[in-house]
């Protein structure tokens, strides 16, 4: 409360406890008593002109502030012929300017000093993340340098490296044409060319130029180009969502309103951590009609399955005559109502995403939802490229959403995975889930990283970046498992203790009280 010997006005409404405990602490006798400057009285009076020449809450919240500032130095602000009546006046007026009524104690003591703590936990985050995470728009310069000389390279023209067609049959696909393009020591050819007796590699002549030189361990080529540890990590493969989880041919059904259809084992550009590592063979293929019609009349015999995701291999690496078939049909099965694509193009080839395929997309969306899920694992692979195909599927289609991998060395920091989901967030791109490395593949076991660091990752984001731009932290074990940490503490005769995920802080929440749930008397329902 305000001193005894210094009350405001009776006459005026109270103010709130924020603003008399600064009332108080402005007025209090000090412990150390000094005479102000000429330069602090000066400061003083065109602090207070300016709380007279404007119809602003910041002078106020300046003049205030200098005060209290001055207080803990040993003057009040009676030394500068400031009575309590004049803070009261001008608290009040603050409060009337202010379109919510905030207060001058609330906005001073409280809010200011909460933002500027906040500030503080993302200080380190805006000063790294342009030279820790660059993405593909901060490194544009050097992508578009890096193209000529894969042009050079290559003997592409401007029209082969806009086009599709162009960029799959340019594909750098062997160790030699690796080697032409980029300057990998020996020892790293060598590693290179004993994997890919084994697994493929491909990689769109755009996909590489995102690769920076000099940069061994780059996260584009670590995500594109196979490395020796897929040798020497070999192991048992437990077949992914083979025949455990596919009840009819191209079908995999973990749930029993969703379903994937594979569509194809095509991709532009083959990632080093795939999960369907297996389905990738020696070569390329599209499906008989004969199979996506067994797959069709499985969806058909189930009215309850609603929402069909088309993956592979690539949704967008089917021709626009396929995709466009396959969507008309499940448009016309009245008990599917949303459909998904699973698509790398937008990133890997974005030069796919033509108006052909956009009026398809935007055609079938017409009819029902039609959301595009995409992968994302680096903001480098963010370009002004790929934004503007995203741009242009977000205008055509429902959504578009972001399913990245957690990955050793390419986004397994807080700086790096927050500006991940801010990139993409930027890129017109919900990031939606964000994968633990599978297990099933021992081949990429290299690139896993524990459960408790994902956690902490995306746990970190909470309070720092904004909220639709975390994703949910999964693991797929039979299904898409939840992995976030529980923010329950405890509970407390009637209150639950929640614990803050971005700073540790546990505060009091009061639970619903048991006895008014179980009212059956609510709202206009009558008791009998």
């Amino acid at each position: 409360m305000i001193h005894e010997n210094n009350k405001p006005d009776t006459a005026m409404e109270p103010l709130d406890s924020y603003t008399e405990e600064l009332l108080n602490k402005l007025t209090a006798p000090a412990n150390t008593t000094r005479k102000p400057t000429p330069e602090e009285l000066l400061q003083v009076e065109q602090l207070v002109k300016a709380t007279e020449e404007t119809n602003l809450t910041n002078p106020i919240i300046q003049l205030f502030a200098h005060l209290l500032e001055l207080k803990d130095t040993g003057c009040s602000p009676q030394d500068f012929n400031i009575e309590l009546a004049q803070l009261t006046h001008l608290a009040k007026r603050h409060q009337e300017i202010d379109e919510h009524m905030v207060s001058v104690g609330g906005r001073l003591t409280q809010a200011l000093p909460i933002a500027g703590k906040a500030n503080s936990r993302v200080a380190e985050y805006l000063a790294k993340k342009d030279t820790e995470a660059p993405s593909g728009i901060e490194l544009w310069e050097q992508i578009e340098e890096n193209t000529r000389r894969i042009k050079r390279g290559l003997k592409m023209s401007d029209e082969e490296w806009n086009s599709f067609h162009g960029q799959l049959r340019h594909a750098v696909d062997s160790v030699e044409t690796l080697a032409q393009l980029i300057d990998l020591p020996a020892d790293v050819l060598n590693s290179i060319a004993r994997v890919t007796k084994t697994y493929r590699m491909r990689l769109t002549p755009y996909y590489t130029s995102l690769i920076m030189p000099g940069v061994l361990n780059d996260p584009i080529m670590l995500q594109s180009v196979p490395t020796g540890e897929m040798i020497d990590n070999a192991g048992i493969e437990i077949p992914p969502v083979a025949a455990d989880h596919s009840p009819a041919r191209l079908i995999d059904q973990f749930y029993p309103r969703v379903l994937t259809i594979k569509a194809t084992n095509m991709c532009a550009m083959y990632c080093t951590h795939c999960l369907r590592l297996a389905h990738i063979g020696r070569k390329d293929k599209i499906y008989s009609k004969e199979a996506y019609n067994e797959a069709l009349d499985y969806i058909r015999n189930n009215p309850q399955v609603r929402d069909v995701l088309i993956t592979g291999g690539d949704a967008f690496l089917l021709p626009n005559s396929h995709l466009e078939w396959l969507l008309g049909e499940l448009d016309s099965i009245d008990h599917i109502k949303t459909k998904r694509l699973g698509t790398r193009i937008p990133v890997t080839a974005p030069m796919r995403v033509d108006n052909e395929l956009l009026d398809i997309l935007e055609t079938s969306n017409d009819k029902k939802p039609v959301r595009v899920v995409t992968q994302i694992n680096t903001a480098q692979e963010i370009t002004p490229v790929s934004l503007g195909s995203f741009r242009q599927l977000s205008k055509r289609t429902f959504t578009v959403l972001n399913q990245a991998v957690l990955l050793k060395g390419i986004n397994d920091t807080r700086v790096k995975m927050w500006k991940l989901c801010e990139t993409v967030h930027e890129a017109y791109v919900r990031p939606y889930y964000l994968f633990n490395c599978s297990y099933r593949n021992p081949q990429f076991k290299h690139f896993r990283v524990p459960l408790e660091v994902g956690r902490d990752l995306v746990e970190s984001m909470y309070g720092n970046i904004v909220g639709d731009a975390i994703p949910r932290y999964i693991a797929t074990a039979g299904g898409k498992i939840p992995l976030h940490r529980s923010n329950v503490v405890s509970h407390e005769n009637g209150d639950i203790i929640l614990r803050k995920p971005w700073s540790g802080e546990e505060v009091r929440y009061p639970d619903a009280d048991p006895e008014v749930y179980s009212q059956e008397e609510f709202a206009f329902k009558l008791p009998k």
